[in-house]
């Protein structure tokens, strides 16, 4: 049987799902609602989601937890229920995929600034990315998708605290702008984790880009980087 590294290291381009908050809001969830407590308090709704993009061709489903960490769930007061918030998206994503695609725990930005950007350390956010990450994995994911970052730093945290866990695959996601650069000044050529990461001049064009194959310097993670409208169709080396 194939395994999600297998997927992703077939020199093949493979098609992910699309963006679980704009389906939920076109199907009645309004912004004031927490996204990812809809995993326990409407599965039935997060569920049909999934299998939407599973029938339409998703090899690869993402949890309904891009904001499922401890800091932006504290806006709800639901800090304490990290874990299981994040446990339960696995099992509605593997309901949904019924063997069809594989599922991959979506970990998005805390929401706030790390060092030097800001006040919070470096192992603070490493820490509070663990409890995400362990939550996705009880539930059993494939692999994880590090998805939306700005902050190298940030992603880097994220990726210490899944790594922290386990050694499956995962796949980093910055976003670019037009200008080639983050939000944070980065460009497409920069320095990180374990050695030199260079991010393809292709990621700066325009959002009607099909794909961008990146190559990276770091085992087992795939560096895709996608415009503001870019389609979830990457291709990884």
């Amino acid at each position: 049987m194939s395994t999600l590294r297998d997927l992703i290291t077939d020199g093949r381009v493979h098609v992910l799902d699309g963006a679980m908050g704009t389906m939920l809001y076109s199907r009645g969830v309004f912004v004031n609602v927490c996204y990812d407590e809809l995993n326990l308090t409407q599965p039935t709704l997060v569920q049909e989601v999934h299998e939407a993009y599973v029938q339409a061709g998703a090899e690869i489903v993402e949890t309904n937890t891009f904001g499922a960490n401890p800091v932006k769930l504290s806006s709800y007061g639901l800090e304490e229920q990290t874990e299981e918030i994040n446990r339960a998206s696995v099992a509605i994503a593997r309901r949904a995929a019924n063997g069809r695609a594989f599922v991959v725990g979506a970990i998005g930005p805390l929401g706030i600034r790390l060092e030097p950007w800001g006040p919070t350390a470096r192992e603070e956010a490493i820490a509070l990315f663990t409890r995400q990450a362990r939550g996705l994995l009880e539930g059993g994911v494939d692999g994880f998708i590090l998805e939306t970052f700005s902050d190298l730093n940030e992603l880097e945290a994220a990726f210490r605290a899944v790594r922290g866990l386990a050694e499956v695959p995962v796949i980093a996601q910055m976003t670019v702008g037009q200008d080639g650069s983050t939000s944070y000044g980065t460009g497409v050529e920069m320095t990180g984790f374990d050695g030199p990461i260079t991010i393809a001049s292709a990621c700066s064009t325009a959002a009607s880009a099909s794909g961008v194959g990146v190559a990276s310097a770091i085992p087992s993670i795939s560096i895709a980087c996608t415009g503001s409208c870019a389609p979830s169709a990457i291709r990884y080396c």
